[in-house]
C-alpha cells in the first residue's frame, strides 16, 4: 500500500513510518521543513513538501496514495478552537481527495476526549465539555468522510518510549526543577498508557484492515495511577513524592491546564480494539519504561 502520512516526522510519527516501511508499505510523508524532509527520507519515506494549512499539498498527497494516515496536529493551545478548526479542515480535505474510493483514512485523536471518572470504551461517546474536546471535530470529520474506510485512533495521553518529551517528560523536568515529584490530591487518578512501538503497530493495522467507522483505542494499560508515576520518578531522581492541592498544582505545573491534565482521572479500555484487529500490546509498561528506559537520563 502507498500511504500518505502527516505528522510522520514528529515524536510518534517516525516509529510509525519505520513500521510501515518495514511491513512493505510505501510511505510519502508531509514535510513542512528541510529538517522534517531529511528525517522522513532517512526512514525510507518520500518527503512531500507542505503543511496542514496548505490544503493543495494535502489534496495532492492523498490523491496519489492508496490510503492516508493523519497524525499531525498543531497550533497554539491557548486557542483550542483554532486548533480544532485547522484539524477539521485538513481532515475534510483529505477525505474529499479519497471520496468514494473505498481507501483507508485513519485520523488521530486522544482518549482524553472521553468522559472522566470511569473506564471508557470505544463504544462510548466523547465528552463535548471535556479536557480534549477540541479533538472531537476531527474525529467527526474523519468518520463522516464519504465512500472511504475511515477510522479514528484515540491515543493514550502518554505514548511512551525513548526520547519522549511529552507529558511524562514535562513531569520529570518539573520534578528536577522543583526538587519534588508531585501528584494532585491522593494521586489515585488514572492515566492510560501505550508504548510507542505498540502504537505504531496499531496504526498499521488500522490502515490495513479497520472497518469503516471504527473508533480504536491506542491503550495498552487502561489506568496507571499518577501517584505510582510520581513515586517511580521520585525514586529514580532521589526526590520526595509530594501530594498537592489543586491550587498548589496550578502554581507547581505552571498553568491551570497542566494541573488539570495531571489531575484528570480518565482510564480507558482497548478490549474492542484488540479483538477487532488482533492487536496485542507486548512492549514495556510505562512504569517499566520509567525505571529502565532513558527518561531519567535525558530529562
Amino acid at each position: 500500500m502507498h500511504v500518505f502520512v502527516t505528522g510522520g516526522s514528529g515524536l510518534t510519527g517516525p516509529t510509525v513510518v519505520a513500521g510501515l516501511v518495514a511491513a512493505g508499505h510505501t510511505v510519502t510523508g508531509l514535510a513542512r521543513s528541510d529538517t522534517a524532509a531529511a528525517r522522513l527520507a532517512a526512514l525510507g519515506a518520500t518527503p512531500h513538501r507542505g503543511s496542514l494549512d496548505d490544503l493543495d499539498s494535502l489534496r495532492r498527497g492523498a490523491e496519489a496514495a492508496d490510503g492516508v494516515l493523519h497524525m499531525a496536529f498543531g497550533g497554539d493551545f491557548a486557542d483550542p478552537e483554532d486548533m480544532a478548526r485547522r484539524d477539521r479542515i485538513a481532515i475534510e480535505t483529505l477525505g474529499r481527495a479519497l471520496e468514494h474510493s473505498g481507501k483507508p483514512l485513519v485520523s488521530t485523536s486522544g482518549t482524553l476526549v472521553m468522559p472522566e471518572g470511569r473506564e471508557s470504551t470505544e463504544k462510548d461517546e466523547p465528552d463535548p465539555s471535556g479536557l480534549a474536546s477540541f479533538r472531537i471535530p476531527g474525529e467527526q470529520a474523519c468518520l463522516a468522510a464519504r465512500g472511504v474506510r475511515g477510522s479514528v485512533v484515540r491515543l493514550a495521553p502518554t505514548v511512551h518510549g525513548p526520547g519522549d518529551h511529552g507529558f511524562i517528560g514535562m513531569l520529570i523536568a518539573t520534578a528536577r526543577k522543583s526538587g519534588m515529584s508531585a501528584y494532585v490530591g491522593d494521586g489515585g487518578n488514572r492515566w492510560p498508557a501505550v508504548h510507542r512501538l505498540d502504537a505504531a503497530i496499531l496504526f498499521r493495522l488500522a490502515l490495513e484492515k479497520a472497518p469503516a467507522g471504527s473508533v480504536l483505542h491506542g491503550v495498552a494499560e487502561s489506568g496507571v495511577t499518577m501517584k505510582s508515576i510520581a513515586e517511580t520518578i521520585a525514586r529514580g531522581l532521589g526526590l520526595p513524592a509530594v501530594p498537592l492541592t489543586t491550587d498548589e498544582a496550578t502554581t507547581h505545573f505552571d498553568s491551570p491546564f497542566m494541573a488539570t491534565v495531571y489531575g484528570v482521572d480518565a482510564p480507558a479500555s482497548s478490549a474492542h480494539t484488540q479483538e477487532l484487529l488482533g492487536w496485542s500490546p507486548t512492549h514495556p509498561t510505562l512504569l517499566d519504561d520509567l525505571e529502565h528506559g532513558d527518561y531519567l537520563a535525558v530529562h
